[in-house]
């Protein structure tokens, strides 16, 4: 049995028996399969809303009801399987961003995470009642302390009240990135740099509000080496996406993990996104010929994200996400975090989360950072 010498996570009045987050993957990667898996082990299991629907029948012709319908039942699906503690990624950027965030309440999720830009106004439904007592957990996706510091600033002017906790993501995730391209490798916005700001910047507003506000570290944690570092330095727990991706319970078709164990270094890649931003990749033939030129034609029925422009976009990201979460490669492509290429074999949610915890404890016990 792991000596589970890691530390609780404590959010408010939920706490956790260990300080992981399973990121929020979206277009079907993170539903509530492994969701649930992780909750059951004891972190945080999130189910994305990006693209949710898309695999609904009626999505193209009504994605608004689509996306609502899939996620009700997804949620649902995730209480189902587990008792633990069911969070759900919305992303700002989304047109339907209320609508989701509505649904995420009604169905009583215990955490909503808040990325893809910066959440400075936010339903009231999403805050405390009267008597003080919120029905969820707020907690916005940062890259930088100033995106921390207006986020508080904003809720704590406008509703006297600040999100439960704040996940700091630095470059190295996969997907889409909260920085310029030539900020991904510049070491003045690395994890490490930019964890310590945000930990500053939210200090005063936990003596204002009396309350705890963890900082969680993501982008680039791999090992549970990684995991001891980071909470060393302060954070209260850990986000982590790309290792969740190859568990069986994971949403993804074989195809796509399979992609992940196949891939190597050289094959991570940033992109362009159509919808204005970076994303770290998987480099495959579809991105080669995007690379080179090609275009896919694109009906464009409904604009999912307020920052796309599809009338110059070589090709739609949604369906090519789409393709890739069904395994069809060819047409569509892999996100993936920068440590993607040292996985090489799928395992079980419950086998990873042991050896994450394994792995801290040795850590813990000789106080170092090994990279073990």
């Amino acid at each position: 049995m792991v000596l589970r010498q890691i530390p609780k996570l404590q959010i408010g009045d939920l706490e956790l028996s260990i300080p992981i987050i399973q990121g929020g993957m979206g277009v079907g990667i993170s539903l509530s399969g492994l969701a649930s898996a992780v909750a059951n082990e004891g972190g945080i299991g999130v189910i994305s809303t990006a693209g949710i629907g898309m695999l609904e029948p009626d999505f193209t012709g009504n994605f608004r009801e689509a996306n609502k319908r899939a996620l009700r039942r997804e949620i649902k699906k995730a209480r189902e399987i587990s008792d633990g503690v069911i969070g759900v990624n919305v992303m700002v950027a989304i047109s339907d961003y209320y609508d989701l965030l509505q649904v995420t309440l009604e169905e009583g999720a215990d955490v909503v995470f808040l990325g893809a830009g910066l959440p400075l106004k936010i339903p009231r439904t999403l805050l405390p009642d009267s008597s003080g007592k919120a029905g969820i957990k707020a907690i916005p996706i940062v890259s930088s302390a100033r995106a921390a510091n207006l986020i508080f600033q904003s809720w704590a002017r406008n509703y006297d009240h600040v999100p439960d906790a704040v996940v700091v993501e630095g470059p190295l995730a996969g997907g889409h990135l909260g920085f310029k391209k030539e900020q991904i490798n510049d070491p003045d916005y690395a994890l490490e740099k930019i964890l310590p700001e945000v930990i500053s910047v939210i200090e005063p507003y936990e003596k204002s509000f009396s309350k705890s506000i963890p900082v969680i570290a993501a982008g680039g944690v791999y090992t549970g080496t990684d995991i001891y570092r980071f909470i060393q330095m302060g954070a209260g727990g850990v986000q982590m996406a790309t290792r969740f991706v190859v568990t069986h319970e994971c949403d993804a078709s074989p195809a796509f993990k399979e992609a992940y164990v196949r891939c190597e270094q050289k094959d991570l890649t940033i992109i362009n996104s159509p919808v204005g931003l970076p994303g770290r990749a998987i480099k495959n033939r579809f991105l080669e010929k995007i690379s080179a030129g090609m275009k896919r034609p694109i009906k464009c029925p409904w604009q999912c994200l307020k920052t796309c422009d599809f009338r110059t976009s070589p090709f739609c990201i949604c369906d090519a996400l789409t393709n890739a979460k069904k395994g069809i490669l060819e047409e569509g492509f892999a996100f993936a975090g920068a440590n993607a290429y040292r996985i090489n074999a799928i395992t079980s949610v419950k086998e990873l989360i042991d050896s994450l915890l394994a792995a801290y404890t040795r850590a813990a016990s000789v106080g170092e950072y090994a990279t073990t």
